[in-house]
């Protein structure tokens, strides 16, 4: 034992038995001044406490041999343990101060781990985006970006800090944006470091920095190049189609058109030559200045005849030019980087070429030969159409296929045409049916003032220039603001009404405007029709609206869309509103029929008795329906309701009578091999489903049960999968899991209809 020991444990004993003999508060002091020494000394609680039981049975022990009568002070124990408790109160709050202390290290020590995990998960994150990443101060100082933003830009982290002005900022480019002051979201041209300019979407957050309360900016960047040169190229074409809209003459085109390509592209001069015939001098058409042999300058659009005003070198190119495959250009010369000129063929008849000629060699880019292409893509469109505009007002033929619209249809289509002044056939009102690349299908219906031929020319001008912007992609309010400028040219097409649509069968709506047009009538399955009033505005040409209105409505499975021109419900001494109420209980009842049905049967209920007056157009057009969704007992009768079910549907997705029948059979074919053989007689049910998406029909046929093997030799029966096979396009037959999945689908076709008018004879009163 040592002597701090020793002599501590003496000096506790004592202290212990002058408690006991006499308590006293003093004495429970004197008991928590020694634990304070017990802890600083460090002396063991083991052996204070076995000190003090000893120190307390010699006392016990004490006091019994001194009693009288065997009795010792039964309060003794208690009075000890005060004094041991008392003493292990320092040694109780070092433990717990011990204990915290330690709680708090692990509790910092287990934060600082997180802090660090998170910050490399941080880096990692941020280094793994695809965008490019930075962080800003509040002065606008880049201190922080990613790879990838080094990649779009060529300046990485190893420049940083980038202070203002950015080494990518252009100079030619708009003023740069102030992160904490301006928009959050902005597109912006850069210079990259290897000199090209780049277009970045900037998108940029403001945050306040915990330590300094300092503000601070996070951002994202995103390389939109490409889009920006494609929404560049989109508008020069816009702007070139929109040029071009008016003009009715190959004179017009060039005049016009090269004038708006020349500046688009940037070129000095445009030139177009034209051959009327292989070996007659060309006319040459010139926007620009363009120095001829003699030194003479042509002015802007201006045309001169047999080649005045176009030096040798030039009609050399213009004749290579218009010598080479169509849609295809050469860079002049063709074996340097940088080009003075592009010549291209102008048209696919090989009578006409373009030269155009830069102020100075440039060199061109992909995106160059793309908007070049586009853009004389669109002239020779122009010229193209054009000379066929010329053509077509020669014969009354080709007025009369301007008229009907397309021949050949999308699917649950149907379309109709009676003129007022047979056997000529041709008037003033027309329709269109484009389908168009994104899935939806733009239709128009218009009617021009005036009937018969001198109606049929301005028609047929309206209706080329609407297909075309509805090709290019306009929406109805924007289709017919541009025919306004038309209409503004073509004379007598002033007051003409049209109706424009965009049918999106896939999101179930059409958007529709109205110049002063008859309003189109919508149907829901077995519900009587109602007006579309929404998107109306002023007839084309006549007044200059701010803006043509647009509406929007829903297209429910099975809805039946009907557009028309007055003819058909204007007729003298009747209202026009019993007009509208005719159609739209007809299509109340017509849910179930084929769009051409549909037709016939709005035309035959609104027929006057002496035949129409005015000429009547109108397009049908049946909104796929809701899936079919049947069920029932597998037993050979219920066969008659699933095909009168199925033949209805199908009836109502405009699908073809004979192809109907086609595909009734080949689904009740499946439908009794389900019967027949999944079951053999057992109780069952068999499930029919068919969905027409898009232009397709598939019919599922289901059971739960197992078909018996097919026999080596069938026999004169056994030819049912043979006979859905001829029936359908697709067959697939599924044994997967329980039961049996026969899966069918056909392809609708397109709806054909002949050149002349399919309701002949209509027009006049009918006998008997």
């Amino acid at each position: 034992m040592s002597a701090v020991l020793a002599e501590f444990l003496t000096a506790y004993a004592n202290a212990l038995r002058r408690h006991l003999n006499w308590p006293t508060q003093a004495d429970l002091t004197e008991a928590y001044e020694l634990g304070r020494r017990a802890l600083v000394e460090g002396i063991s609680l083991l052996d204070l406490t076995e000190n003090h039981f000893r120190v307390l049975h010699d006392v016990q022990q004490r006091q019994h041999g001194e009693s009288t009568r065997g009795e010792s002070d039964s309060r003794l124990p208690e009075t000890a343990l005060e004094f041991l408790l008392q003493t292990l109160v320092p040694l109780d709050i070092a433990t717990r101060g011990y204990l915290d202390g330690t709680r708090r290290y692990e509790q910092q020590r287990s934060r600082a781990d997180d802090l660090a995990g998170r910050d490399a998960f941080r880096t990692a994150l941020v280094e793994s985006l695809q965008d490019g990443f930075f962080v800003a101060d509040a002065h606008g100082t880049i201190v922080e970006v990613n790879t990838a933003f080094g990649g779009l830009t060529g300046y990485g982290a190893e420049g940083l800090p980038y202070t203002l002005p950015h080494p990518w900022s252009s100079p030619a480019g708009p003023r740069y944006p102030d992160l904490g002051t301006e928009a959050q979201h902005f597109v912006i041209p850069v210079r990259h470091r290897d000199g090209r300019t780049v277009w970045l979407a900037v998108s940029t957050s403001a945050l306040i920095k915990p330590e300094g309360n300092e503000q601070m900016f996070v951002g994202t960047i995103r390389d939109v190049t490409a889009e920006h040169d494609a929404q560049a190229r989109d508008q020069a074409a816009s702007r070139l189609a929109t040029a071009l809209g008016a003009a009715t003459s190959v004179v017009e085109v060039l005049e016009v058109g090269l004038d708006e390509l020349r500046r688009t592209v940037g070129a000095e001069t445009a030139v177009v030559a034209v051959w009327p015939h292989r070996n007659a001098a060309p006319e040459v058409h010139v926007s620009g200045t363009q120095v001829s042999g003699s030194g003479a300058r042509s002015g802007d659009g201006e045309a001169t005849p047999h080649g005045a005003g176009v030096d040798d070198r030039s009609r050399a190119l213009l004749d290579q030019g218009r010598r080479r495959p169509a849609r295809s250009l050469l860079a002049v010369p063709a074996d340097s980087d940088s080009a003075a000129g592009i010549v291209a063929p102008l048209g696919e008849t090989g009578d006409a070429a373009m030269w155009l000629r830069f102020a100075a060699p440039r060199v061109i880019g992909a995106a160059d030969w793309t908007l070049f292409s586009l853009l004389i893509g669109h002239l020779s469109l122009a010229v193209q159409r054009a000379r066929n505009f010329d053509q077509a007002r020669a014969t009354s033929l080709t007025l009369q296929r301007a008229m009907l619209g397309p021949i050949e249809l999308p699917p649950r289509f149907s379309v109709h045409y009676e003129p007022a002044l047979p056997p000529l056939e041709i008037g003033g009102d027309w329709y269109d049916v484009a389908p168009l690349r994104d899935g939806t299908i733009g239709v128009v219906v218009g009617d021009c003032v005036g009937r018969g031929l001198s109606a049929a020319v301005v028609m047929g001008q309206l209706r080329t220039a609407a297909r075309a912007l509805l090709l290019r992609g306009a929406g109805p309010a924007q289709l017919l603001a541009e025919l306004d400028t038309v209409a503004s040219r073509i004379p007598g097409a002033m007051c003409t009404t049209a109706c424009a649509a965009i049918l999106d069968p896939a999101r179930r709506l059409v958007r529709y405007s109205s110049a002063g047009h008859m309003p189109p009538i919508l149907a829901d399955v077995d519900s009587t029709g109602r007006l579309l009033e929404g998107g109306r505005s002023v007839p084309l040409a006549t007044f200059d609206p701010p803006r043509r209105p647009e509406a929007t409505t829903a297209l429910a499975p099975g809805a039946t869309l009907v557009l028309f021109t007055d003819g058909l419900v204007e007729q003298r001494g009747v209202d026009i509103d019993d007009g509208f109420a005719k159609i739209a209980t007809v299509l109340a009842d017509t849910s179930g029929r084929l769009p051409r049905e549909v037709a016939d049967a709005v035309l035959s209920r609104l027929r006057p008795a002496t035949g129409y007056d005015d000429d009547v157009a109108m397009v049908v057009y049946r909104q796929p329906p809701a899936a079919l969704r049947l069920e029932a007992p597998a037993r050979a009768e219920e066969l008659a309701v699933l095909r009168r079910a199925l033949r209805r549907w199908l009836s109502a997705a405009a699908v073809p009578h004979d192809l109907a029948a086609d595909l009734v059979a080949a689904a009740n074919e499946a439908c009794s091999n389900s019967i027949e053989h999944a079951y053999r007689g057992a109780a069952g049910r068999v499930g029919l489903s068919a969905t027409c998406e898009s232009d397709a029909v598939v019919i599922t046929v289901t059971d739960g049960g197992k078909w018996k093997p097919r026999a080596s030799d069938p026999g004169y029966r056994g030819r049912g999968i043979e006979m859905m096979r001829a029936l359908t396009e697709e067959l697939d037959i599924a044994h997967e899991g329980p039961g049996t999945t026969v899966r069918m689908s056909v392809t609708l076709p397109a709806i054909t209809f002949p050149v002349a008018n399919p309701l002949r004879g209509t027009n006049r009163r009918p006998t008997g």
